[in-house]
């Protein structure tokens, strides 16, 4: 009787890359070699397999005697990815002066595209702004841009034609900056010009397309009052020739 025992080789299942990855990320599991047909646990033939899913896969080999060998179980750890998502505290389209708050979700580690590590940002300058967050499994995900749109302030000047002192009965004309858009003088007028006769202190508020605003500084025009001039004789004013 002649009894022949096949050598069966040791499966052993190696890997390239590290078994506890970040989702979208991946592992190749490869058998080692000797045998004629391999079949893994999600039923995958090939020698080797790219993983990409969470999951304990083990493999077994077949011979060409139809000896088995199958494989210690390897474990694939696959993290989920943190959410990146910045929400602004308000519109992301305003005036020069003011400003709006960016924030990242809580819970992780921020890397803003301005520097910043905290998880709120204030933006008061034109830009696109973006955060990295990272999760304590080490994933990162980068958020889209924010555009900040910052819209510059109109000039915001009173020029006078002349002095803004002079006597009763003059003017003086106040001009603001023309192609503004809108005016507002502190008389209630709305032109981008005033002629001034009254004694008092003018400004002007301008509003440009873009909705921003700037007051100027008050202008002081000063009316001096015409004096009152009387001329009295001491005497009569018809008088002969000799007297005066």
């Amino acid at each position: 009787v002649t009894v022949t025992v096949n050598y069966v080789p040791n499966m052993v299942v190696s890997y390239i890359g590290a078994l506890s990855f970040c989702q979208g990320g991946a592992v190749t599991l490869t058998a080692s070699g000797g045998f004629a047909s391999y079949i893994w646990s999600n039923g995958a033939t090939s020698q080797s397999i790219i993983v990409n899913a969470t999951g304990t896969y083990s493999l077994t080999g077949y011979t060409s005697a139809g000896c088995t060998s199958t494989s210690s179980a390897t474990t694939v750890s696959v993290n989920t990815l943190p959410t990146a998502v910045v929400t602004a505290s308000g519109s992301t389209t305003f005036c020069q002066g003011d400003s709006v708050v960016l924030s990242a979700p809580a819970g992780y580690t921020y890397s803003w595209s301005n520097g910043s590590t905290a998880q709120s940002i204030t933006a008061t300058s034109n830009g696109t702004y973006s955060v990295t967050v990272t999760n304590t499994s080490g994933c990162s995900v980068t958020s889209t841009g924010t555009v900040i749109s910052v819209s510059s302030l109109p000039a915001a000047t009173v020029t006078a034609n002349g002095a803004t002192t002079f006597c009763q009965g003059s003017s003086v004309t106040l001009s603001a900056p023309a192609g503004i858009g809108s005016y507002l003088w502190s008389n209630g007028a709305t032109g981008p010009t005033i002629t001034v006769t009254n004694a008092g202190t003018y400004s002007v508020t301008v509003t440009n397309t873009n909705g921003c605003t700037s007051t100027s500084s008050g202008v002081v025009v000063s009316i001096d009052s015409i004096p009152n001039v009387i001329v009295t004789a001491q005497g009569p004013t018809a008088f002969c020739p000799g007297d005066s």
